[in-house]
């Protein structure tokens, strides 16, 4: 348990070290970032002199980067403890904000960006922007936009782009596209701000490697050479991944998230976040040689594991609906597993999974376990991991998705009165989920995306058209 004081390194999202001290101790730890960062484990001595680091990238104001961490939270692998020191006068030791230690790292890298990177007069317009209008002229003639937008959707956008027309939007970070280059790489390269991009239907050869981003997806059938930035930090590949890769160090620093193969020059990755709809298996986890932390998340709750010991150097394994999971698919308990986090699964199996890392040096975490009984009637209700939050009001939610899911089923698509009667199923129930609402303040952020994503498929399966889907459900819910 960490106390007051206490300093720790942590590993960077792309290479290197910075610090941390604890700076106030209770039933959450008052975590301060150091203004440190060094391509090795630093000393503590190194640390004696250091400051709270200062951050004012894109909209932050200047204040030091310290949050609240759960007290009970285990050190991620990597992070390295170095011992104790006083808490230097400079040092805030109370916040409001909240996080995790896996997370501390990032603003190092981002701060840093901007300091180092990102040109005076780019920084200039970006802090000088006010709330309002301006006009924004991509080709196709001006149009109107928020001053303060950060994210364009330019996937129907036809033919030769102006690109020079993104200049009036001073706070854009985020951009979507879709088909042929047209210019796009270029326009990247020049706008060190533009960090995230989404492309769909990409061509036979994307060259990124001159670009500032930060975050890709890649969407539809992936390109056949696919070259990365060297910052880059995370990559989507939700459709067929690339037929080759080139990226530094073969994606030593890349967070990959996919649903099936790992590509051809990405042996590098050290972590890796599978979204299965089925077994995962050796199929998808031969390729990255150097994998340390695996993520699984189970769209469908009916997916296994294999293969998982032939992963010499994995020691943080989380899985997420892992209700097709038993203890023998899991790591061999004497092998380089050091964390095991499993949310949702079956409280059958949640003894044997414990006795298996029992005495040894396995941190075994299960959240959101379920009865076999419970599960028969629920495993395929989408909202059955609300029960974790509150039994009563998830258990509410999984009757009136049930009752709604029904209902839809019966109706006849060929009815002329299908959208009409569908209306009223839809109706129901978001009503009754406004009711959970009201008396148990449960559908916080996450929980109102997937009321509105359940929403969603029970309309498009009904006929509703999604424009009107969106206006009913705008309309009718109170969360």
């Amino acid at each position: 348990m960490l106390e007051t004081g206490d300093v720790v390194a942590v590993p960077l999202p792309l290479g290197g070290y910075g610090a941390c001290q604890v700076t106030a101790a209770g039933e959450h730890l008052t975590v301060c970032v150091l203004d440190w960062r060094s391509d090795q484990v630093p000393d503590l001595d190194d640390l004696r002199a250091a400051g709270p680091l200062v951050i004012d990238h894109h909209a932050w104001s200047g204040d030091p980067e310290v949050v609240n961490v759960a007290a009970g939270e285990h050190l991620p692998v990597g992070v390295v403890r170095l011992g104790w020191l006083p808490v230097r006068p400079e040092l805030p030791r109370g916040t409001n904000a909240y996080g995790s230690w896996s997370s501390l790292g990032l603003q190092v890298v981002l701060q840093r960006r901007w300091d180092l990177e990102v040109p005076p007069e780019v920084k200039a317009a970006y802090k000088q922007a006010r709330h309002g209008r301006v006009q924004v002229d991509l080709g196709a003639g001006p149009v109107t936009r928020s001053a303060a937008l950060s994210s364009l959707d330019l996937r129907a956008h036809r033919g030769e782009v102006r690109w020079e027309g993104l200049d009036a939007l001073p706070h854009l970070t985020t951009l979507s596209w879709a088909g042929d280059e047209r210019g796009l790489a270029a326009a990247l390269e020049a706008r060190p701000l533009v960090t995230a991009l989404r492309w769909e239907s990409p061509p036979d050869v994307v060259d990124l490697s001159r670009t500032h981003l930060h975050g890709l997806t890649l969407a539809g059938p992936g390109p056949r050479r696919l070259v990365l930035p060297p910052g880059l930090m995370t990559l989507w590949l939700e459709g067929e991944p690339p037929e080759a890769v080139e990226a530094a160090s073969d994606g030593r620093w890349i967070v990959l998230t996919t649903g099936s193969a790992v590509p051809r020059g990405l042996r590098g990755v050290r972590e890796l976040v599978v979204e299965a709809a089925g077994d995962v298996t050796g199929a998808i986890l031969d390729g990255p040689a150097e994998l340390e932390r695996l993520r699984v998340r189970w769209s469908r709750p009916y997916g296994g594991l294999a293969g998982l010991d032939a992963l010499p150097r994995l020691h943080t394994l989380e899985l997420f609906n892992a209700y097709g999971v038993d203890a023998p698919m899991l790591p061999a308990p004497d092998g380089p597993l050091r964390r095991l986090v499993v949310d949702g699964f079956r409280s059958s199996r949640s003894k044997a999974v414990r006795q298996r890392y029992k005495g040894g040096d396995v941190v075994v975490e299960v959240r959101g376990a379920k009865s076999d009984r419970w599960l028969a009637t629920n495993i395929d209700n989408p909202l059955r991991d609300w029960v974790d939050d509150h039994k009563r009001a998830g258990e509410a939610a999984c009757r009136a998705y049930a009752a709604a899911a029904r209902a839809i089923g019966e109706l006849d698509a060929d009815d002329p009165g299908a959208v009409a009667d569908a209306r009223v199923i839809l109706r129901r129930f978001v009503e009754t989920l406004n009711g959970i609402e009201e008396r148990y303040e449960i559908i916080d952020t996450v929980r109102r995306e997937e009321a509105g994503d359940v929403f969603f498929e029970l309309a498009e399966r009904s006929g509703v058209p999604p424009a009107e889907a969106e206006a009913w459900f705008g309309d009718w819910r109170e969360f």
